[in-house]
């Protein structure tokens, strides 16, 4: 798995997203996005059950995420839109023996929703994962009250595997959560931008 990756699409609408890795450049906007976006996010980040752990500075968040990719553990990309960076698209859990497979997140700007953005992004994440870096199934957990992130899930045709009990830990306990999954052999030769290209443009992510 090779990194640093940059991938790069334009929509039919003109707008540029750029999935690429965290670089020293962006420490200013990544902290106001953070901060920005603690109320926002909160209802949606995993958290662990002992507590509230420490937020990482930047620096060392940037280091612990590059070792991580070049390690082949992660592929944790920031989303571009436009040459402003909007959030995080990451795929974690890679896990290869017997499995192949990997899960997929996102977080963005609150501001920068109802844009696309998050489906154009998880759709290219996922074409990578996929196409590129040779994975066979890639996951995406969602909360069933997370309205927006399900459209996401449908709007790229991901099959729904149905509801989960307490998978994860999010905002201090455990929650529900209904997986989406896709395979190599589900995708084919087909890429998920594909998909969306042949769509009418919809903007509620």
């Amino acid at each position: 798995m090779t990194w640093p990756v940059r991938l790069h699409e334009v929509r039919p609408d003109g707008v540029e997203i750029v999935l690429r890795g965290l670089a020293r450049s962006d420490r200013a906007r990544w902290d106001e996005l953070r901060r920005d976006n603690l109320d926002w996010l909160r209802p949606w980040e995993a958290t662990v059950p002992t507590g509230p752990e420490p937020a990482l500075r930047f620096t060392r968040l940037r280091r612990l995420l590059d070792r991580a990719a070049r390690e082949g553990r992660v592929l944790p990309f920031v989303v571009e839109a436009d040459g402003v960076l909007q959030g995080q698209m990451q795929l974690f859990d890679i896990v290869w023996g017997s499995r192949w497979t990997a899960s997929a997140g996102y977080w963005l700007d609150q501001r920068a929703t109802g844009r696309g953005l998050a489906s154009w992004s998880l759709a290219m994440l996922i074409d990578h994962a996929i196409h590129d870096v040779g994975l066979h199934r890639v996951e995406v957990a969602i909360r069933p009250e997370n309205v927006s992130s399900l459209a996401v899930a449908h709007r790229l045709g991901l099959p729904d595997e149905g509801f989960r009990e307490g998978l994860v830990h999010v905002d201090g306990a455990w929650r529900d959560h209904v997986e989406f999954a896709i395979t190599a052999e589900h995708l084919g030769s087909e890429r998920l931008v594909d998909r969306l290209r042949a769509r009418d443009p919809e903007q509620d992510d």
